[in-house]
């Protein structure tokens, strides 16, 4: 069986649901001890699909080649839309419904920016589940961000924002090393935490943090 390439696998779907506007969203920052989660939605003009087939999941893809594509897909009409969710937040409402309130938060803005009616829009959720109290129609799908253009493209741009933030992190805790793993567990890390205790910006709910003594709150 042939594999759809992204761009053919979005066109697939159009022809089978019949949406007037397709947005792809995606989160990245889920499992990482520090820092937001981010959700960015994109929305994919027909006419750029034949310009972006290079594009592909952005964990495939190097920092260098993620900031050139964004470029590129900007410059192709590709529109954006994010939001995030901090780490007081996931602490508060815990991870899944954060990334559930970023991602609604992102399409929304997206949608409101390009004018789209919530009646004819069909929005590619990367993953199992659908986003929780959100009113337009969903389609889950599991790996998402390496099958259609549209999740793609979102996932390129999460990326992007999230590992810029996490860098202006770093300066400001650089003893975590934050721009270097971009917050996740590694071992570089994990020794940091066992020295350091846990930073203002450590999500305090996600193990070993929780059981950990704070340094001291700046802000």
């Amino acid at each position: 069986m042939s594999i759809l390439s992204l761009s053919d696998f979005d066109t697939s779907v159009i022809k089978k649901f019949g949406p007037d506007v397709l947005i792809g969203v995606d989160e990245v920052g889920r499992g990482p001890l520090a820092g937001p989660v981010v959700a960015c939605a994109a929305f994919v003009p027909l006419e750029a699909y034949r310009n972006l087939s290079d594009i592909n999941d952005s964990k495939k893809l190097t920092p260098v080649k993620r900031s050139l594509f964004f470029k590129h897909m900007t410059k192709c009409g590709v529109r954006f839309g994010f939001d995030y969710c901090n780490h007081r937040k996931i602490d508060e409402i815990n991870i899944l419904a954060a990334t559930f309130e970023a991602m609604n938060k992102a399409v929304n803005r997206l949608s409101n920016y390009i004018k789209g009616d919530a009646e004819k829009t069909l929005v590619l959720v990367d993953g199992p589940h659908k986003i929780k109290g959100f009113s337009s129609k969903q389609l889950p799908i599991i790996g998402g961000d390496g099958k259609s253009l549209s999740i793609a493209c979102a996932s390129i741009f999460a990326k992007l924002l999230r590992d810029n933030w996490m860098n202006i992190l770093s300066l400001a805790y650089p003893e975590y090393g934050f721009s270097k793993h971009k917050g996740y567990g590694t071992s570089f890390h994990l020794d940091a935490l066992k020295e350091h205790g846990p930073s203002p910006v450590h999500r305090r709910s996600f193990a070993p943090v929780k059981n950990m003594k704070s340094v001291e709150s700046l802000c």
